[in-house]
């Protein structure tokens, strides 16, 4: 494999970005208003900013690496203190919606008064985000544009590549960097018996040997390790040293780079390889498709 060190990778064989959706209450709340009323449920989600965001931020003070934190406008605006300790450890902030409602079900003025609820949560921190994620990674084919209006660097919530990307919207350019659900703590832990989140509890010892391998065939084909974690999940105790077990092996590797996606967005801004393309929506015939 050829290493472009001027490229996004910049000499690496493989970058990972740690991130860490800070959800909290918000995406049992956007199945229904009602479930304020199960304690159980509300509590299992507050386990995340307060347990688990704090063994975090310890655990990445201990292996010296950064991380972008996703946190809905609700999750910020309910735990203050938790958005102040990720900004004293020097983590980077990014946009995560307001209600954790995904845009496919908005209309665009809804997905818009949404995006400006959580900028202005973030930003009574005085937090500018530098990029976005979509609630549920379910972007609208319009919340690329609207993140570029908004003067944002990235997007994080398309699947269509491995490796950074430039999307041309006529707002302006910005990076999109790719997630996957094989890349989310999310599809290996979550369980709620109500609402139904998940039915899976699996071994973190599973994971973490899941993910090294990942890491590796990622590091052969020149990938984006794009590492997406929720503080409910991987805060308990067991998920969190698989998740160190994780970085102390990238790290030995010696040929990994760990960045925050502010970092990885800039450098695959300024690659001179990477042009940027509009996204091409999809258009279902109602001839070949009847089902809606």
């Amino acid at each position: 494999m050829t290493i472009d060190e001027s490229g996004w990778r910049q000499g690496a064989a493989c970058v990972a970005a740690l991130t860490f959706d800070v959800d909290a209450e918000s995406p049992v709340l956007a199945a229904g208003r009602r479930y304020a009323d199960n304690a159980m449920a509300m509590t299992h989600q507050a386990f995340g900013p307060k347990v688990g965001v704090p063994r975090i931020l310890q655990m990445l003070k201990d292996v010296q690496q950064p991380a972008t934190f996703f946190i809905p406008g609700v999750t910020a605006e309910r735990y203050p203190r938790m958005v102040e300790q990720v900004l004293e450890s020097g983590h980077e902030i990014a946009h995560h919606s307001h209600t954790h409602r995904t845009a496919v079900n908005m209309s665009f003025d809804d997905e818009r008064a949404d995006f400006d609820l959580a900028l202005a949560a973030l930003g009574r921190f005085g937090i500018s985000p530098k990029g976005h994620r979509a609630a549920l990674w379910e972007p609208s084919w319009q919340t690329p544009s609207l993140v570029a209006e908004y003067g944002l660097k990235y997007d994080s919530s398309l699947m269509d590549a491995d490796v950074p990307y430039l999307i041309e919207t006529p707002a302006g350019t910005v990076a999109e960097l790719p997630p996957h659900w094989s890349l989310d703590d999310w599809e290996q832990y979550a369980f709620l018996p109500e609402p139904k989140i998940g039915e899976i509890i699996q071994s973190p010892l599973v994971v973490a040997d899941m993910w090294i391998h990942e890491i590796d065939a990622m590091r052969r084909h020149g990938a984006l390790f794009m590492l997406t974690c929720h503080p409910f999940l991987t805060g308990r105790a067991g998920r969190l040293e698989a998740l160190r077990t994780v970085i102390e092996t990238a790290l030995e590797r010696g040929d990994v780079r760990f960045l925050t996606c502010e970092a990885l967005a800039e450098a695959a801004l300024d690659d001179p390889a990477l042009i940027a393309e509009p996204l091409n929506p999809v258009t279902a015939s109602e001839e070949l498709y009847p089902d809606y």
